[in-house]
């Protein structure tokens, strides 16, 4: 079992930049591939970016690419999310997720992963 814990919300004006941490507890984290999530009022909950256990493969959901960029460090058990550019329609509460195993591939359904934090919140001002 692994805990998931968010941080670094908050509201920016369009254009800016937050980073969001994900910091996670309990079982070898290393051990797991972890996705940000997004879930904007009145919408359903949607992929933003994952990474693989070990880094080495990340995938981005076409509306953030070239603007997130996500990372994560082994040794500190967190994983980040870099959110440049940001605009209003980024304005979401933002969830991680880890998922079990060691894979080489990304998986952006949500009902893939079976450990989630609680959702910083990101509002993002025009």
């Amino acid at each position: 079992q692994v805990q998931l814990v968010e941080s670094g919300g908050g509201l920016v004006q369009a254009g800016g930049s937050l980073r969001l941490s994900c910091a996670a507890s309990g079982r070898t984290f290393s051990n797991y591939a972890v996705g940000w999530f997004r879930q904007a009022p009145g919408k359903e909950r949607e992929f933003v970016s994952a990474i693989t256990w070990n880094g080495g493969n990340r995938y981005y959901e076409e509306s953030v690419k070239d603007r997130f960029t996500i990372s994560r460090d082994n040794s500190e058990n967190t994983v980040y999310l870099q959110m440049n550019s940001l605009k209003p329609e980024d304005t979401a509460v933002y969830y991680c997720a880890a998922r079990a195993g060691i894979y080489s591939y990304i998986v952006s359904r949500s009902t893939s992963y079976g450990y989630w934090g609680q959702g910083t919140q990101v509002t993002v001002s025009s």
